[in-house]
Parts: C-alpha cells; structure tokens; sequence
C-alpha cells in the first residue's frame, strides 16, 4: 500500500519562507504557501502611498541572495537583474561637506584626502580587513547552527570549516576578530578613524534596526554580518534592477517553478498540535488544512505564543520566548514629491543620490536620538537611512516626480509619554523638520507621507513589536542562540514544527538565508519518516 503524501504548509511568503518552497518543491514535496495578506513580500513589498506613487514601505533594501541559493533558484531566469551601483553611502553634514562611499574603496580614499590623510590611509586597509574577514565568515551564514546538548557529526565538520578559515587568517585579522565581536562599533570606528562623518556612517550599520547605541557592547556585530553577507562593512542601497519587487517576484517565480503553490490572502489562525506533533493549520476563515510539516517564517514570538496554543508547549520555553526581546525601535516615513529635492552641496543628483543616504553626523548625535528612545521618546533629531527608489525605478512616480522612503531611528514601540495614534505626526514633522536642515525647500515638494510606526508595522506586517529583524540582533540573540540555545537548529519543542523566518539564525536582512538553511532542516526530517 503506497505511504501517504507528505505535505508541507509554510506559513508566510517573504523571502525566507518563497525560498524555503523553492528547497523543499525541488526535493519533490510541493509546499503550500499560506500568506496572511494579498500580496507577498512580507516587509519587503512595494505599495501605492498616494495615488500614483508608489514606495517600499517598510525595508528599502535587503542584503544580496547567498551565492548557491541565487545560482541554484535561477533567479536570473526569471527577469532578476543584479545590479551594483558605484555609490554605497553618501553622507550629509548641514554644511553641505559631505562624504561619499563607493563601491570601490579607491574613490572613497581619495576623496578622504580632502578632509584626512589619516583616514584616507585607514579606509583602504579597514576595506581590506573586512573582506577578510567577511570571507572567513561567510560559512557562518549558511549552515545550521550546532544543537546545545551534543554535537552531531555535520556540526564537528562546520565547526572544522570555521577553524579552519580562522586559521587561514593572518594572525593580526584573527586576532581582531576575537576582540571586535562583543565591542560597542564607537570604539571600533575610533580606532580606525578621526573624521566624525565617517566614524557615525560605519556606526550606523552597527546599530541599524536595533535597540543599542553607537556605545552599546556588541554593536560591532552588525559590521562583522554585514563583511560575511557582501565583504564590506556598510550596506549598499540596492542590488536588484526593480528593487525590493523585482526581488520578490523571481522568488516567487521559482518557487512556483520547482512545485510550490503560494496562496494569498490565507491568514492562519492556529497552528494545530496532536501528541507533541504538528498537525496543520486553520485558517481565520475556519477551513483546517493537515500538513506532515510546518514551517513558519513568522517571528518566534507570533508563532508560539499566538500561533501555537499554551498548554501545547513547556511553561519554561514559554517564558524563555517571552523573554526574547523583539521590541521594535524603528519608524518609516515615506514621502510622495512633486519633484526631486536640492541637497545643500550636491552638484551631481545622478550619481550621489543613487545609494543610501545617511543623516546623523557624529557619534554624539547617534547617542542622543537612542537616549530619547531609552526613556521611552523619540528623538527631534533622528538617525535617517534614506533612498530615493524612484530614481532607478521611474515607474514608481509620476513624469518629474520621485518617492523618498526614510527609515528613522529611534522610535520606541511603547511611548512613555501619548501614544502614537496621538504623535505619529509629531515623529513626521520631525523627520520633514531634520530633513530640511539638509534639503531646504523639500517642504515645498511634499504631496504626501506616510507614517508607519512601529505599533502599524506589527499590525499591519504581523511583526511582533514592530521589530523588523523579528528580534533583536545581538551576541546573545545570535548564531546557536537565536532564538534560544537548544532551539537554534530552525527545530521546535514541536515535532514536525520549524522555523524559518529572520528570528532564526542568521537573522533579519539577509535575503533567503534563513529560508533556504530551514529547508535543509526540514528535508531530513520528512526522509526520516
């Protein structure tokens, strides 16, 4: 009598979970795609915001695909076209002397001539020092994190991998490796630069999206993440022709291609459990649908304390999720202009507002927006991570119009003072307000905005707390310890139950990683059967 078919439900259709379908439709199990809303993305989605313009609302920008998953998913194949562009960062100062960072770190040195030998000198061998210690690390994004209570043989041979590139390390890069991990990116960006400009632009990717300051131990590990992903410490604006949907759209492509069937609109309500095993799921419309396996690429706090009933789990791991942290500190403001704004000292707009745009010139003033955010406010002086999509996307802005999409930090999900039904305006004025000291007429410009706090991001996106990284990137939320330790494997205290999302190792902005490291998980467990 022939075995039952095995099915496989997952639960969300970002691009952990669309990569995590290509894997498990390619090894023959054609997963069914459960997304709550009606288009796919998750947090990386495109959306009108005023008529006629339309906008990333919540992330402008993800890290590049793993290698193997780009090249195995074909995504070229299905109209994805990486691109690169030469600039990275251009970094304002409210007196128009500002700095850029190119992709190529010829450019950027010799333009730190003008303002430091020092630096100019230093940003050629910190580029160097973080490719290298990107590709040491590089292994690290891909593989499945060891179990906590004994180590199987495929952790002794990652583990070996690891070592043996930390080895092939010059003594001096090993060694900076081990001190820079649990250091605060202030006194790792002091020691290689004098230029304020630079030092808070290298800050910012140590402290983007998370609940830390630039003098916060361990916020060094954002850069080390960043070199694994790209061999460079700061982010790039975008690596994909179309943008964030292009992306989305050749995931979904080929995960349909190797037999997955994605369903929008199918919010689920519960995640059933039977005998410490997962089930199925039931939908909000009540229609119930049985699965062998269950991945979720929700965050672990949405998936087990509002997915899975209580009295399914241990009361000890439950208290261990609630103490995950995953309190959101970041807010978007998303603007509709009439027409392309004037930056004080900007000549060429083509070139310079092409990459990331960062506000926030000094240490101190990164410090003193996270201050506010500490006591429970948001800084009238936020840190802005700033693109312009629509000047490689024109189809996204009337003829001469554009779309600015404005991640600002820091904004706490639970106001001490109000609440952000009350304030959401005051955080855009402040925003509108910080930006004019950089682009003075852009008032002027404005035909719309959107706000999005992080109250709106959980009720609209699903995150929890409004986190976007589904949990906080930090030494003790990452690797064997995100999640938890003993639940770092993408496995639950669920049989059949997995996660798969940006709250699994190795976290949030990298994309597909998860995804397709979960899939993995997954596969051996159905083999097992």
């Amino acid at each position: 009598m022939p075995s039952e078919p095995k099915r496989v439900v997952i639960i969300g259709a970002g691009h952990n979970g669309l990569a995590a379908a290509f894997y498990l439709g390619k090894a023959g199990y054609s997963p069914l795609v459960l997304e709550r809303r009606d288009v796919i993305g998750g947090t990386a989605v495109t959306e009108e915001i005023h008529p006629g313009f339309r906008c990333p609302t919540v992330i402008h920008a993800l890290g590049p695909l793993l290698p193997p998953l780009a090249s195995e998913m074909r995504l070229d194949k299905q109209g994805l076209e990486v691109i690169k562009p030469d600039m990275r960062t251009l970094i304002l100062h409210p007196d128009g002397k500002h700095l850029r960072i190119y992709e190529d770190p010829q450019p950027t040195a010799f333009e730190l001539k003008q303002v430091s030998l020092h630096d100019s000198r230093s940003y050629l061998e910190f580029h160097e020092t973080f490719n290298k210690l990107g590709r040491a690390l590089a292994p690290l994004l891909s593989m499945t994190p060891p179990g906590a209570d004994h180590l199987a043989m495929k952790d002794y041979l990652n583990l070996g991998r690891l070592a043996s590139n930390f080895r092939g390390l010059p003594k001096r890069d090993a060694y900076r490796l081990l001190r820079w991990g649990p250091m605060a990116v202030a006194d790792l960006s002091g020691e290689w630069f004098e230029t304020e400009l630079l030092r808070a632009a290298i800050e910012a990717r140590g402290i983007f999206g998370v609940f830390a300051g630039p003098w916060s131990a361990g916020t060094t590990v954002g850069l080390l993440i960043q070199a694994a992903v790209d061999g460079q410490a700061t982010s790039a604006a975008s690596v994909f022709r179309g943008g964030i949907d292009a992306l989305m759209q050749a995931l979904a492509k080929s995960a349909a291609a190797a037999g997955a069937q994605i369903r929008r609109g199918a919010p689920v309500s519960r995640i059933q459990v039977r005998g410490n095993k997962a089930t199925g799921v039931v939908l909000e419309n009540g229609e119930e649908i049985t699965a062998t396996a269950i991945l979720s690429s929700t965050d672990p706090q949405q998936t087990f304390l509002k997915l899975v009933d209580a009295t399914d789990l241990d009361p000890g791991f439950l208290g261990k999720i609630r103490a995950y942290r995953c309190v959101g500190t970041v807010a978007k403001v998303n603007l509709a202009l009439s027409r392309l704004p004037s930056f004080n000292g900007i000549r060429n707009e083509t070139r310079d507002l092409a990459g990331r745009i960062h506000i926030g010139p000094d240490t101190d003033y990164l410090e003193r927006a996270f201050d506010a955010a500490k006591y429970g406010d948001f800084s009238p002086h936020p840190y802005l991570d700033i693109t312009v999509p629509s000047m490689a996307n024109r189809s996204l802005a009337p003829n001469g119009a554009h779309v600015m999409s404005i991640h600002v930090q820091y904004a706490p999900y639970q106001l001490k003072h109000g609440d952000w039904s009350a304030r959401r305006d005051e955080l855009a004025d402040g925003v509108v307000k910080t930006l004019s000291d950089y682009a003075p007429k852009i008032c002027d410009h404005i035909v719309a905005r959107q706000v999005l706090t992080p109250v709106d991001l959980e009720r609209l996106y699903g995150v929890t707390g409004g986190h976007i990284f589904h949990g906080e990137h930090a030494l003790d939320q990452l690797f064997a310890f995100r999640p938890l330790l003993g639940c770092a494997q993408y496995r639950t205290p669920i049989n059949g139950l997995y996660l798969c999302g940006s709250g699994t190792h190795p976290g949030g902005g990298i994309a597909g990683a998860a995804g397709a490291n979960a899939s993995r998980e997954v596969i051996k467990y159905l083999k097992s059967l």
